[in-house]
Parts: structure tokens; sequence; C-alpha cells
């Protein structure tokens, strides 16, 4: 299902291939999607362990924008723009920017982006010490021109150890591609599409000050060592670049207006990409009869598909026909049973009919997606839901905590899980589980309570 799941607040993030400065946080979605983590992951996981990274640690993320991004933030986590992947031409571009953010990692480049950032501030620091006692001793002018030379020095020299650490990550980025067999050409290709954007947007830009080469340099550095790789030929094949383009449709169906969409893969084109984009657009514009029609004709071709069931189920239950929508879930779930996301869909729709006996099966159906994925917010959720729904208050307050601490709000986490250990019989897995989380957040609990102090208590 492919589903924006919480918002997220970025503040240091490592010089990343296409992030155009070095200030500032932002505010992004994360989207989930089984198709789109699996091709993502295809082209990662080898290129990690070329690196000698524990290629199963490694978390892969992937935002709704549509910048031409990639960065690597929070240790081993990569996160991945929806704008990257529809602006290839071919899965190779995708992964050569894949291995030059792996490049990132493998060096160690956050952590000693922390050490640079340190060495900049001091003569930033220092700057302002001296210019406020120029201003102090009745030269302002010469005050403040001391500040602003150390803010100057301070930027150039963290910008300059950014630069160093781009270059090195291109070129570890070869080598990784080099060990799987694979072409950098595509790396070049993702490069000149960025020298293109540049050339129109940063055209009077000083490149000293820029926090990345400019495009164009880092391709003249590349080239020679591209064309020289034994792997230059190594082309992805029709089969790789159809996976990409059926992608990109979904992405399209999904993130832009239906109009758009419905103009950008019309009628005339029977393509399967088309046909999949039509689908999602068609359904979004509250057209699902359409969407079906596009959707069967698709599962009519390729009967094994699980994302193709899981649009449908998707399909049928947003739009209120949710007895409906089990069948295509659950074939999804059964075609692809690696995937937690397909089992969360098809729990979600079990719950959604409030039937005794489906609600257990759904229980069954969610404690195995957690056991796969135990920081599934939406899973966590749904479970509570459930054992609502059955009188099990007890279970439904530790599964609400184990939602609020996945997804990071932790007095609320320590609020239900008290409730939980309370409730819960001493010594199950549960009740061990919900102390952990009553330990784990006593802290910020007790933080949040003491800005947040209950009108209640006090009146009492």
């Amino acid at each position: 299902m492919f589903r924006q799941n919480k918002s997220i607040r970025l503040l240091v993030l490592l010089p990343a291939l296409f992030l155009l400065g070095t200030s500032g946080a932002f505010a992004q979605s994360f989207l989930r999607d089984a198709e789109i983590e699996q091709f993502l992951e295809d082209y990662s996981r080898p290129l990690f362990e070329a690196a000698g990274l524990p290629a199963e640690s490694v978390g892969i993320h992937l935002i709704g924008d549509p910048s031409l991004n990639a960065f690597v933030a929070n240790g081993l986590n990569m996160y991945v723009f929806t704008g990257l992947i529809t602006a290839a031409e071919v899965p190779n571009e995708i992964e050569g920017v894949i291995a030059h953010e792996t490049g990132h990692m493998a060096g160690g480049h956050l952590q000693r982006s922390d050490e640079a950032i340190r060495a900049a501030s001091r003569p930033m620091m220092l700057s302002l010490v001296l210019g406020t006692a120029a201003i102090i001793a009745g030269a302002p002018d010469a005050g403040i021109g001391i500040i602003g030379l150390g803010q100057q020095v301070g930027q150039a020299n963290f910008l300059s150890y950014s630069r160093g650490q781009e270059s090195r990550a291109d070129q570890a980025a070869i080598t990784y591609l080099d060990d799987v067999g694979s072409s950098s050409q595509g790396l070049v290709d993702f490069f000149r599409k960025l020298r293109n954007q540049q050339i129109i947007t940063f055209n009077q830009a000083n490149p000293y000050y820029q926090t990345h080469p400019l495009a164009n340099s880092r391709m003249t550095a590349l080239e020679a060592r591209v064309q020289e790789s034994e792997n230059l030929d190594n082309v992805d094949t029709e089969e790789e670049i159809m996976r990409l383009k059926m992608i990109q449709a979904k992405i399209h169906g999904f993130l832009q207006n239906s109009q758009t969409t419905l103009r950008q893969y019309p009628l005339a084109d029977t393509s399967a990409p088309a046909r999949y984009a039509r689908a999602v657009a068609y359904y979004r514009g509250s057209n699902l009869n359409a969407g079906l029609r596009e959707i069967d004709s698709l599962i009519a071709e390729q009967p094994e598909n699980p994302f193709f069931y899981e649009l449908k189920g998707q399909m049928l239950f947003e739009h209120g026909r949710i007895a409906e929508s089990v069948e295509p879930h659950r074939r999804s779930s059964e075609l692809a049973p690696q995937y937690a996301l397909l089992k969360v869909n098809h729990a979600r729709a079990l719950v959604a009919l409030e039937r005794e006996a489906q609600m257990n099966e759904a229980i069954d159906i969610l404690k195995l997606a957690l056991n796969m994925e135990p920081d599934n917010i939406f899973g966590w959720t749904e479970l509570a839901r459930a054992y609502s729904a059955i009188g099990r208050d007890d279970l439904a307050a530790f599964a609400t905590a184990e939602a609020y601490f996945n997804a990071g709000v932790p007095h609320e986490a320590h609020r239900f899980a008290t409730r939980a250990s309370k409730l819960l019989n001493e010594q199950t897995p549960e009740w061990r589980q919900a102390n952990d989380i009553i330990r784990a957040t006593a802290e910020d609990a007790a933080k949040f309570q003491r800005r947040n102090p209950d009108p209640g208590a006090r009146r009492g």
C-alpha cells in the first residue's frame, strides 16, 4: 500500500548528492510501499555488502518529494526522494546515486561532518570575541568587518571539507559498482541532470561556496575512470527498465494531481505502466469503476503480481467496499508473504469488518507482521483496535504504548504502558515489554509532566 507514514524533521544532514544547502531544517513525509521498497533494496543491498556495511542494519527510507535528492543521516539510514526515482531514465542511474550515498556511510562522513562543523565554528567564535572587543573600543566598522571575516572563513572551511567528502564518495561509488558488476555510467548520467538544473538555478553562484562541487566538475573527474571500467557496457535489461517504469507510474499516480496523471498517461497508451498510473489516478479521482477496469486488466496479464492485488484491495477499501477488499488483500499477502506491509493491509480490512471471527484472524496476522517489522506504527495501531474490539483492554493498552513508542511520543508511550502493566498478568511477554517501555520513557515522561502539569492535580 502506498501510504504516507509520518512527518519527519531532519536537523542534521550529511551533505548529499543533490542537496543544495547546508543550513536549515525541513519537514517531509515518509512513504511506505512494499513494491518500491523492494526495488530500492534490490539495488542497495549488494552495494552495502561491497562497502563492508552491515546490510541488514541499514535503513532505506522513501520520502515523497519531487526533488532530485538522496542523503544519509542519523547513522546507517539512507533517504531517497521520489523525485530521484521519477527522473531516472534507467535503474542504473538510481543505483549510481545509492552507491554514492553508500560511500558516505562507509567513509564515516556523517561523524566527520560533526568534527568539521566544530572546527569551522572556532574561527567564527574567535572573530565574534575580537569583533565585539573592537566595537566596545570604539571601532564599530572594524568590529563588524572582523566578525564578517570570521564567518566567511568558518563557512569556507566547512564547505571545502564537504566538497572533499563528495568527491571521495564519488570515487567510492565507482569501486562498489565495479565490485557488483554494474556500470558507473548511470551516476555520470544523473550528474548531467543535476548540472542542467544548476545551470538554470545557480549560474551566478561561486562554486567555492557551494556545499557540493558543481556537477560538471564532478563529471569531469569521474568520466575517465568510468570509461576504463570493464562494466561500462553492463546496461539495464528491458525487464529492469520496465520495472522502473511501473514504479514511476505508481508514484505519479499517487503524488500528482489525478488529471495531470491522466494527461501524462492518455488512454491511447495501453502499456502496463500507463494502465497502472491510470488505475491509481481514477480511484483517487473518485472514478472507482474505471480504476478497477485498469487494475483488473493488469491482473489478467500478471495473475501472480502481488502488488496489483494490493492496489485493488486499497482501492476497494478506501471507497467503502470493505468486504470486497479482503480477498485481494489476502491474495497479495499469499503471493508475497515476506512483506509485513501486505499482511498489515489484509488485517486492516478484516478489522474494519467489525466481526469477532475476523477480528481474531486479524490479530494473528498482525502479530506475525509485527514480529517481522516491530516498528510498524500502523500495525500496532490496528492491533490495538482489534484487541479493543474483543474486550482485551490490557492488550489494547500495550499495543497503543508500542505504537506511541515507535512514533517517538515517549510521554504517551509511558502513559499507556503504565496502564497496560497494571492490567496485564505479570511475567507475560507483553507485561515485560510494557515495563521495558516504562523504563525507557520514564525520564521523557517526567520532563513532559514538569512542562505540562495536570491542572486537576494542582487544584487537589
